[in-house]
């Protein structure tokens, strides 16, 4: 496989990707603004929403779940179905891996004080339209910005 430099982004998007998902932890203020939750990746320091591979044993919503605990520390009632879908090219040594992942909404009920990943990751709640400006992947722009307009 090529290095990460030499594949176009919206190449993963239409070559046979590995299957990812993803949580898209939110919460309405008082006021009714939605805020979306978005952590640092380990490596890059990218923003990002909690996102890994598929596990054994659990649906893709209650995987999704289970990555906002461990990489965020939050917890609460995940959608069954995704909200939709965005590709990306995660490297790993060196290798572009073309990655297709589902995001799934995750209303956010607690915000525990210490989770697996704690010290790995920065985490932050901001506006939905301010949470999509940081992230660097398109679709996931849009799916936030979708997320954020729908719960109004």
């Amino acid at each position: 496989m090529r290095s990460v430099a030499a594949i176009p982004r919206s190449v993963a998007a239409k070559t046979k990707a590995a299957t990812q998902v993803a949580a898209l932890p939110y919460r309405v203020t008082p006021e009714g603004a939605v805020e979306i939750l978005l952590i640092t990746s380990r490596r890059t320091h990218r923003w990002i929403v909690p996102k890994g591979w598929t596990m054994e044993g659990l649906s893709a919503a209650s995987a999704a779940a289970r990555e906002a605990f461990e990489e965020a520390g939050v917890s609460g009632e995940i959608a069954s179905e995704p909200l939709g879908v965005f590709h990306y090219l995660k490297e790993k040594h060196g290798t572009a891996i073309p990655c297709r992942v589902s995001l799934f909404p995750l209303k956010v009920a607690r915000q525990h004080r210490a989770w697996p990943e704690r010290d790995a990751r920065d985490v932050k709640w901001l506006p939905a339209e301010e949470a999509a400006a940081l992230v660097g992947e398109p679709e996931l722009r849009r799916l936030i910005l979708k997320f954020g307009v729908s719960k109004r």
